[in-house]
């Protein structure tokens, strides 16, 4: 039987380029997405959604490695991914996946119900797994892939943990996504001016990226890119949200162009 290479979406050679340097595959980001919601996931969503993830888990593997190299080790180990989180407040993604990781067993503390009773890890858990949890296994080769292009390797567990940060974030990113459709933009956050007494409000700085993802246009029935985006603004902030959102908007830019 002959092999099949694999086919991307019908586009240019730079689309091909850059669909291929993506470690998550749009294919499984759209795997993801079905996960958690029925609506049609468009082709700058799924590329989109990569490139976020993409760049937080570069954050998190670039933490990991600096922590490595202050031992003078290659290999990174499943501690300097708690270096990295605990030195960077930005990239603590994906806590769902911590209840389930020995590497962050001993770092939770005590939880107590109202009667002072100690909440065990299984019930801190709850009953079902959560979908990015249970999905986790399907980010190895990515992981894999984005570890190497970093110039490092990772012992099983580090990789495992990887997995297990990349799934689940990616699981919340296209819920807030999916969220954003519903309600026709981002409804839980509001803005803070300054307002000198006497004098009308400011108006609002139209121009500002962030704003501007605020409000949706578009049908409710399909993901888009700049759902995702929007989304974004819900699980990150900092440096790293705002370029997460710069990298993804241009890798979107670059594929619909071609």
């Amino acid at each position: 039987m002959t092999t099949q290479p694999l086919r991307t979406e019908r586009s240019g050679p730079h689309t091909d380029s850059v669909v291929t340097d993506l470690p998550f595959k749009p294919q499984l980001v759209k795997a993801v997405f079905r996960d958690v919601t029925s609506l049609h996931v468009s082709r700058s969503a799924a590329w989109a959604a990569a490139s976020v993830t993409r760049t937080v888990l570069t954050e998190i593997i670039e933490g990991a490695r600096s922590a490595a190299a202050e031992e003078v080790r290659k290999r990174l180990i499943p501690k300097d991914l708690i270096s990295a989180i605990s030195q960077n407040v930005e990239v603590e993604v994906g806590s769902a996946w911590y209840l389930h990781s020995p590497t962050f067993h001993g770092l939770l503390g005590e939880l107590r119900n109202a009667d002072g009773a100690l909440v065990s890890l299984r019930e801190r858990r709850g009953v079902r797994t959560p979908s990015g949890v249970a999905g986790a296994h399907r980010f190895e080769a990515g992981v894999r892939r984005l570890l190497g292009s970093r110039g490092v390797r990772a012992v099983p567990a580090m990789v495992r943990d990887l997995d297990g940060i990349a799934s689940v974030f990616l699981t919340a990113l296209a819920r807030d996504a999916a969220m954003v459709v519903r309600e026709g933009g981002v409804k839980r956050f509001g803005t803070v001016s300054l307002v000198v007494p006497g004098e009308p409000a400011p108006a609002p700085p139209l121009k500002d990226p962030l704003l501007a993802l605020s409000t949706r246009r578009g049908d409710r029935r399909t993901v888009g890119g700049d759902d995702v985006l929007a989304a974004v603004t819900m699980q990150l902030f900092g440096d790293l949200g705002q370029r997460a959102i710069t990298e993804a908007a241009e890798m979107t830019r670059n594929t619909s162009a071609n």
